[in-house]
């Protein structure tokens, strides 16, 4: 039998999402965490140190299919790098909503904050998320329950508003000072919950993906965050850097990927994976082996041609290439440089598509 819980909270793992569960948890009533995850966010692994030291019930929730589509073309655009708050928290809303039934919970919550963070958490942002994500009457924030007007929960008696907090703005003093003197929390976690698109190093990496793939799935955002990356163009190539990231890459590979291995000398494996122009020419095919090769030191010593052999459709052939970095395609490891022109051009396309939409 399915446990029973009155309210279904979003749990990132950070500092609010903890607090805001606790908060509402002293009040008697049954709080089970969400912790959803993605390529891009979620340590599922961490849900039972978390739950034994914060005292909460939690549960991880794979969001990776949907959240993907979202990212795609986010509604409500990009942050700074390639991070669609606004959107993120929509998502996010909506599924718990769907989840209520489930476990028979009678609202969500979550660890928002009036004015702490300039695109996602601003007043009219807040009630624009609550509104899109169609859970106005099903919403309570706790930390800034007493900056906002009181919810159906509040109203009814279900939640005591009295015991709600006011907190608002960007200082961390007052979650703080709760953590540690009055829930005298043993660990006591960062703000965030630890995006990786927030992160500039693998928002290049995303940013790739997202700018080069027609129509990207979320297992290419977890090939993205293996090992080594090196773009030419369009022509993305993924390396290991250990045994892990060799057998990830054997099971993130596709049947019209290309898999690299370098014969009669240790080495990573390497995947190559084609994009907008298709099967890659056999000239690409060398140049991606001379540079996978490079990354085997023992293949680099013996100062000649080696072998690489090269799967791709389930049928394998061998390349021979001197190892080497300084290839004709000019690999490099991808970077943020014209992420700001390509979130214009597809602000435009957005805006383009909407005015499309209301002309219909």
């Amino acid at each position: 039998m399915q446990m029973q819980y009155d309210a279904l909270a979003l749990f990132s793992g950070g500092l609010d999402s903890v607090l805001a569960a606790r908060v509402v948890q002293d009040q008697g009533l049954r709080v089970l965490g969400l912790h959803f995850v993605s390529p891009f966010f979620g340590k599922p692994d961490q849900l039972e140190h978390w739950s034994r030291i914060y005292g909460l019930e939690l549960t991880a929730v794979d969001i990776s299919e949907r959240f993907t589509r979202m990212l795609l073309d986010p509604p409500n655009g990009y942050g700074k790098l390639v991070n669609p708050c606004v959107d993120c928290k929509i998502e996010m809303l909506s599924y718990a909503k769907e989840l209520l039934p489930a476990y028979g919970a009678r609202f969500l919550i979550s660890g928002e904050v009036v004015g702490q963070r300039p695109m996602s958490q601003r007043r009219d942002t807040l009630n624009l998320i609550r509104k899109r994500a169609g859970v106005a009457d099903m919403l309570l924030r706790p930390l800034s329950a007493r900056k906002l007007d009181p919810t159906p929960m509040e109203e009814s008696g279900l939640v005591d508003r009295s015991r709600l907090l006011r907190i608002g703005g960007r200082g961390r003093k007052e979650q703080l000072e709760l953590a540690r003197n009055v829930y005298a929390l043993p660990e006591i976690p960062t703000p965030g919950g630890g995006c990786l698109l927030t992160e500039s190093e693998s928002a290049g990496r995303f940013y790739h993906v997202l700018r080069y793939h027609a129509a990207p799935e979320h297992t290419d955002f977890q090939l993205a965050n293996l090992g080594r990356q090196f773009w030419a163009g369009s022509h993305w190539l993924s390396v290991g850097r250990h045994q892990d990231d060799n057998e990830r890459l054997q099971e993130l590979a596709r049947v019209g990927d290309y898999v690299f291995d370098v014969q009669g000398f240790p080495s990573p494996l390497a995947l190559g994976r084609p994009l907008r122009d298709g099967a890659w020419s056999p000239e690409t095919v060398r140049d991606a082996a001379a540079l996978m090769a490079s990354y085997s030191p023992k293949a680099v010593r013996s100062g000649g041609m080696v072998g690489v052999a090269v799967r791709h459709r389930d049928q394998v052939a061998e390349v021979r290439v001197h190892p080497s970095r300084d290839t004709a395609l000019a690999w490099s490891e991808p970077g943020t440089d014209g992420l700001k022109e390509w979130k214009i051009e597809q602000s435009e396309a957005r805006s383009g598509r909407a005015q499309d939409a209301g002309r219909e």
